[in-house]
């Protein structure tokens, strides 16, 4: 997107590694210091485990500054996040495996060896960081339920039997502010303990013209606690609780219009625009406000049973999440006729505001043109909501590791329940209610509802066997059983009915149900609560040969699963209704949207290497994968006369391919330089619900990504020292959808003929690349640092959202330039 800064940001880091190279160039050399992981359930050395794994120690982790899951992805080449829309979503791709909003993350979480369930568990606040490892590929046999693209692995420092403390503020621009506090030590001869908490505020980047706060905005704290309990010399018990809440911004978008007809007939080429050019401005009348209270408890057993060790851990999980949001379809007309819409237009006048193009206001919302999230109250208002609480608990017997057998068994079962919501209500022209259904009587009445309560249970059954033939020469073999039982009820209220929205077009009348399932003649079956069982097994094979004391060689095979499940009750209804008929008409085929979709199966081989050279130096990590996805689960949103439907998918077959390449140079004591990137290429090789997407990419994949890093230190006088890191990461192209660079048919078209064809050409998010810089004082027991993070400000969008049947796109922007300044202090 920025060409010309991209190059100077590049080759300035550049200069800097060469400036710090020579600086070093006399320093006595030393190897890289070895890495100990938990990638297969037990501990290893990075270089003895058949598996890509990046692995971010504590040392790194503290000079790069990693407090928030998007600042270790950052440092992780063939991963990327997305988290844009609401603080409990996040879409993480690993090496073109994306998860689904609505349905599973595409990784399992681990946290000091107990396994999160719950999606939204994922993007918080990370403290007490001693090592993250994350391991690419289906890792569904060894860490189980939905570890079809990898794990990510996180590890805390445990209390010990010395007292300590740390303590950690930092300011910067956008009055931002965090802040966490930790103590820990002995409470008794063999209990250990520690609290800690954590604060994080920003007033945010991008801030609503209109007042309500920036869309980006975010205040949230934690609350930690941990006993350790050694019951006997083989016994450790370990207790941990987290009690969290946030209030943010949310719903950070702006739509892209891409009709190019529009835009050639009226010369408005803003009808159709690059999303990359896009210009950012935010008009809401509605605060766009995210809320989640967070409650984790769990305990985890170890005993050493001499000739294995028993593992027996249990979660208990609960995160709600809601978020409330102008609304996205006035361009429908659905409430021109409502007092509060004339109202607002006459009060948007009389105030001189306009639109950005090609929106515009007239005196009347007949005769404006309106896209979403607009100052109007003729787009009401969306309220949506997510609750999940979960039980989980797992039974793990292992083996020795000093044998040349080593194996493990085990067990694990889990509860959800969750409870999904996604409302549109009339604006009254105050503050919207935050509920899911509003009586009619009310100003703010619901129009538009899909509300339904999942249940899942989940049973598994696990092993491994890991076998030396030689010295030199590992096999090994792990195998799981998963069984998901899910069941959906539908909460939408059957007899309530709509003011204005129906299911004839306009003018709208009201008196239609508030669920198109619900509508006898449209779904003469009604809703009926549905069950539905999903069961795979797991295999992962593979072969380790350990040329030499440097070097590793490695090929594996396996199975990722996850698992299928339940839309939103009536999301066939609603595809049916409005957009397939749009699509037959322009001879294209109907979307089948249902109120389910299938399990996701991957099948991935990889062979890779691993090694190091001049004398320990230089480390380095290559592999190549090839991974066949059926069914690969994929989440859109549609938008309409109907309001707003969120749905997930399958794309029957994607093929996967790619390469990595990692390297780590220890140049001196002083100096550790780091490079590395991915490489990934994906097909749609068949797709029964879009067959005109056939040959497109996976969508959320970048085609690549890069890192490099610097991290030197300098001694100074008084036991003093100067640290320096630099960190640039560059990210490829990325399509968001599998509708790509092609012509849709569109809801628009039932009024304005081929004017309403739309064309996804522009959507495709331009590569981009980053630099973050840290520069600090450092002492035994307190840091200074001076911090930046896209110090360039390198204008890039964090996500792009085609709606194909709309005729535009949702585009979010990412946060601009950071500075600041962080004192930390250990006791």
């Amino acid at each position: 997107m920025n060409t010309k800064k991209t190059a100077a940001l590049t080759g300035a880091s550049l200069l800097a590694f060469a400036w710090a190279s020579v600086a070093s160039a006399q320093e006595t050399p030393t190897a890289v210091d070895e890495v100990m992981v938990t990638a297969r359930q037990r501990a290893e050395n990075l270089r003895d485990v058949p598996a890509a794994v990046s692995a971010l120690g504590q040392s790194t982790l503290e000079a790069a500054g990693v407090a928030r899951a998007a600042d270790f992805v950052a440092l992780t080449p063939g991963v990327s996040l997305v988290q844009a829309a609401e603080q409990g979503d996040a879409q993480v791709n690993i090496r073109g495996v994306n998860g689904a909003r609505d349905a599973q993350a595409s990784f399992a979480f681990v946290v000091d060896g107990v396994q999160m369930a719950n999606p939204a568990a994922f993007n918080r606040e990370f403290s007490d960081l001693r090592q993250i490892e994350v391991v690419k590929g289906p890792q569904g046999a060894v860490y189980g339920r939905n570890a079809a693209a990898g794990a990510i692995i996180v590890s805390t420092v445990e209390p010990g039997e010395t007292f300590e403390g740390a303590g950690k503020i930092s300011v910067g621009n956008r009055d931002s502010f965090a802040g966490d506090l930790r103590v820990a030590g002995p409470l008794s001869e063999r209990i250990f303990g520690s609290l800690s908490a954590d604060f994080r505020k920003t007033d945010g980047f991008w801030s609503s013209d209109l007042g309500g706060g920036a869309v980006d905005r975010f205040e949230g704290y934690n609350l930690n606690g941990r006993l350790v309990a050694r019951l006997d010399e083989k016994t450790k018990l370990d207790l941990k609780a987290r009690y969290g809440e946030l209030s943010a911004g949310a719903i950070a978008y702006n739509a892209a219009f891409a009709l190019p007809a529009f835009a050639s007939v009226t010369a408005t080429p803003s009808y159709y625009e690059d999303v990359n050019d896009h210009r950012f401005a935010f008009q809401n009348n509605v605060p766009h406000t995210n809320e989640q209270q967070a409650f984790e408890v769990s305990a985890k057993l170890e005993r050493d049973l001499g000739f294995a060790t028993l593992t027996a851990w249990t979660l208990y999980s609960d995160i709600d999440n809601d978020l409330v949001a102008d609304g996205t379809s006035a361009s429908f007309g659905f409430f021109n006729a409502s007092a509060a819409c004339a109202a607002s237009i006459a009060d948007l006048n009389a105030k001189g505001i306009t639109l950005p193009s090609p929106q515009y206001l007239a005196p009347t919302a007949a005769g404006s043109f309106f896209g979403p999230y607009t100052p109007t109250a003729c787009d009401g208002y969306q309220y949506q909501k997510r609750d999940q609480s979960d039980l989980s608990g797992e039974l793990r017997l292992t083996s020795r590791s000093d044998q040349p057998l080593r194996w493990m068994v085990g067990a694990y079962a889990l509860r959800i329940d969750r409870e999904v919501g996604v409302a549109t209500g009339l604006d009254g022209g105050g503050e919207v209610p935050r509920a899911l259904y509003v009586p009619a009587s009310s100003a703010y009445s619901t129009e538009q509802l899909y509300w339904d309560d999942f249940r899942s249970d989940v049973a598994a059954v696990f092993g491994q066997l890991a076998y030396d033939f030689t010295p030199g020469l590992e096999g090994s073999l792990a195998l799981r059983y998963d069984r998901e039982a899910r069941k959906v009820h539908n909460l939408v209220p059957a007899a309530a009915r709509t003011k204005y929205i129906d299911f004839n077009g306009p003018p709208y009348t009201g008196g239609a149900a508030l669920n198109p399932g619900l509508d006898a003649t449209i779904n003469p079956g009604g809703i009926k609560d549905q069950k539905k069982t999903y069961d795979q097994v797991q295999p992962k094979i593979a072969l380790r040969w350990k040329a030499n004391a440097d070097w590793t060689l490695y090929g594996d095979w396996g199975i990722g699963f996850k698992s299928g499940g339940f839309n939103s009750q009536g999301s066939a209804a609603t595809v049916n209704l409005f957009v397939n008929p749009v699509r037959t008409a322009a001879g294209y085929k109907p979307v089948t949207i249902r109120d389910d979709f299938d399990k996701e199966v991957s099948s991935s081989f990889e062979i890779g290497a691993k090694g190091r050279m001049l004398d320990g130096r230089l480390t380095l990590d290559a592999a190549a994968y090839h991974t066949d996805v059926d069914d690969m689960q994929f989440f859109e949103f549609f938008v309409g006369p109907f309001g707003l439907l969120r749905a997930v998918s399958n794309i029957d077959e994607v093929r996967i391919r790619g390469a990595e390449l990692g390297l780590r140079y220890k140049a001196s004591s002083r100096l550790t330089l780091e490079a590395s990137g991915a490489y990934t290429d994906s097909e749609i090789r068949k797709s029964s619900v879009r067959p005109d997407t056939v040959g497109n990419e996976s969508p959320y994949t970048p085609r690549y990504t890069w890192n490099l890093a610097a991290d030197y230190v300098h001694p100074l006088p008084e036991n003093l020292a100067l640290h320096l890191r630099a960190d640039v990461r560059g990210t490829g192209p990325t399509w968001f959808h599998v509708v790509q660079d092609q012509d849709n048919p569109t809801v628009f078209e039932l009024s304005y003929g081929a004017l309403g064809r739309a064309n996804y050409g522009k959507s495709r998010r331009d590569a981009y690349t980053t630099l973050d810089l840290r520069a600090g004082l450092e002492a035994d027991t307190w840091s200074v640092t001076a911090f930046g993070k896209n110090v360039t400000g390198e204008r890039y969008l964090t996500e792009v959202i085609p709606a194909p049947e709309f005729g535009g796109n949702f585009a979010s922007p990412a946060a601009g330039a950071t500075f600041g300044v962080e004192l930390a202090v250990k006791f």
